[in-house]
């Protein structure tokens, strides 16, 4: 992996087909460039594309994030992908997917050599500074309700080339594995895989894994025992404590006037409380 971006090489669809073969529960479609991976994931699921389907661009040049924001990387710098998911669990289960997403892909990057986490609801976080954004949304197909999971992460961007002074990339951050930095493929590999695995076991073991899930998100959430200023969707701003994720997956923030529970809003990590 090399800082200069006109050296930064494009997937290789041979080497990807590799690299999947002993995940079957993963098909990859691989695209120079598209402008956004999950409006193709959404027109896929809508024409009946299977559980599993991996939509990956080369190039993304016009992705959506959380609360519309966009999201560009330059050629080569990213690692960015949809996956088509059809989940079964109820549908009071659903707004855990985008947490479980975003723990697993913290969990990933830390078994890369990372110091990753997540900001909830789903910001990944490497070194205090933004490394991922997820994206998850609901569509509605002939087949029934289908969720695409959007990835994008910063693994080659420069510092000159990152859009806010909160972002970072892989190729900035230390990492401490002994084989150096990873690529983009070995990146890829890791966090879709990690994805399927932790949702096909949370789909698998009812209430008692969302349960665990929780357990396991609220322990590892950067958020949980920081003060937070959050700017709610309807334009207000809630400040306190963070103290935990309630059995819906919201934040739970400790104000002066009481608890109060966070479904949806931007977090900004004030200071570690203690």
């Amino acid at each position: 992996m090399t800082d200069d971006p006109t050296r930064r090489p494009p997937f290789e669809a041979a080497a990807l087909v590799a690299a999947f073969a002993e995940h079957p529960d993963l098909v990859v479609e691989l695209l120079e460039q598209a402008p956004s991976t999950n409006a193709l994931a959404a027109a896929r699921a809508r024409e009946g594309a299977p559980d599993g389907l991996l939509v990956v661009a080369d190039h993304q040049s016009a992705g959506r994030g959380r609360l519309d924001r966009t999201w560009q990387t330059p050629p080569g710098a990213a690692v960015t992908f949809s996956l088509v998911l059809r989940p079964s669990v109820p549908p009071g289960q659903w707004p855990w997917l985008p947490l479980l997403v975003g723990h697993n892909v913290a969990k990933a990057l830390l078994r890369l050599g990372y110091d990753a986490a997540v900001k909830w609801p789903n910001d990944v976080l490497v070194g205090g500074l933004k490394v991922a954004g997820i994206l998850v949304e609901r569509v509605e197909t002939p087949q029934g309700p289908a969720a695409v999971v959007g990835v994008g992460i910063n693994v080659a961007t420069t510092a000159e080339e990152l859009p806010v002074e909160t972002a970072t990339s892989l190729a900035l951050a230390d990492c401490t594995r002994a084989a150096g930095a990873p690529g983009r493929t070995e990146v890829l590999v890791a966090v879709a895989t990690a994805i399927r695995e932790a949702f096909d076991a949370w789909q698998a073991g009812g209430e008692e894994a969302t349960a665990r899930l929780r357990t396991s998100y609220a322990a590892h959430c950067a958020t949980v025992g920081q003060d937070v200023r959050v700017e709610l969707p309807g334009g207000g701003v809630l400040v306190g404590t963070a103290v935990d994720v309630d059995p819906d997956g919201r934040l739970v923030v400790e104000t002066s006037a009481g608890r109060e529970r966070v479904g949806a809003g931007d977090v900004v990590h004030v200071r570690r409380h203690g």
